[in-house]
């Protein structure tokens, strides 16, 4: 029979420090009381600071990408300092250390970028020249494309010192995840919820995946209980889609995988950085083909990109 954690062992919830990350470790620990009728006193939310939280001023691409923001957790992990961890998926990266595993995706959240600002209601609202700030590779691609008439900044930070750079007039709109708007009960932040299909989310986004060690079997079976399986046929589709994508190049890759009466549509995008180019494609299958659809789109896009596509990554 499996232990069951208490207050006297409690269960270790690995996560970042921002309210955000806290806000989804404390959903991942409501979820598993619930489940397993434990008292909440029966986890142990442990912070830990990443390297991404620590440089804030330069860009992600420049200091290493994705695992800026899972490295010490993982450590923490691996080295049993903690039991589980809960992440965003969408800082993922795409190959996991050797021993930890995610299979465990609580309910996915709303996937639509956010809107942001105090002067105008929409992109389309936007006067040309306007500044405009975000720190994501693919926003800012999908931006330049749509409007190349706008000027673009690096805008790093948690929800709250985003917000607070618009308010000082360090640019006059950006982005934020609806997901994440949702989960700190700030939706009405967003002027505007993006359609997907004027600009596809990035990958996996608005889903909390927890991570666990590959051999322990308390916390396998306690994850179970709260895995969404339709999320995870989302997530599998869309990650195997980025793998490919990553093993070729660093580029804005956006990609969203949905359920539709009993079958997984995959639409996917690649884009130059400059935002000069943009090829998008999609597929759909069975439930449980999303992985060989994610790599067969990836692999139709990389195609038609041809040579030089990505040149100035």
């Amino acid at each position: 029979m499996t232990q069951m954690p208490d207050p006297t062992r409690p269960l270790k919830i690995g996560t970042r420090g921002s309210m955000l990350a806290l806000a989804q470790a404390h959903e991942t620990r409501d979820r598993l009381a619930a489940a397993h009728g434990l008292p909440g006193e029966a986890f142990d939310i442990v912070v830990i600071k990443t390297t991404g939280d620590r440089i804030t001023d330069r860009p992600l691409k420049e200091i290493g990408g994705k695992g800026l923001f899972t490295r010490e957790i993982e450590d923490a992990l691996l080295a049993g300092q903690i039991d589980i961890a809960v992440h965003s998926m969408k800082d993922m990266p795409t190959l996991q250390p050797e021993g930890l595993v995610i299979d465990c995706l609580l309910p996915r959240e709303d996937v639509r970028d956010a809107f942001v600002s105090p002067h105008f209601a929409s992109i389309p609202e936007l006067p040309a020249g306007t500044v405009v700030g975000t720190s994501s590779l693919r926003r800012r691609a999908q931006l330049a494309h749509r409007r190349p008439d706008l000027r673009l900044v690096e805008f790093r930070g948690n929800v709250q010192t985003r917000l607070k750079k618009l308010d000082e007039g360090v640019a006059a709109a950006t982005f934020l995840a609806m997901a994440g708007l949702s989960r700190l009960g700030m939706r009405e932040v967003a002027r505007d919820a993006i359609d997907p299909a004027e600009m596809l989310p990035a990958v996996a986004q608005g889903a909390i995946g927890v991570e666990r060690r590959q051999g322990d079997i308390m916390a396998a079976s306690l994850l179970a209980a709260i895995h969404h399986v339709d999320t995870g046929y989302r997530i599998a589709a869309e990650r195997a889609f980025l793998t490919r994508l990553d093993g070729s190049c660093q580029t804005p890759i956006a990609g969203l995988a949905e359920i539709r009466k009993n079958r997984l549509l995959l639409r996917g995008e690649i884009l130059r950085p400059d935002g000069s180019a943009a090829i998008s494609g999609h597929r759909e299958g069975g439930l449980d083909e999303g992985a060989s659809m994610g790599a067969d789109l990836a692999e139709e896009l990389l195609g038609r990109a041809g040579e030089g596509f990505f040149d100035g990554v």
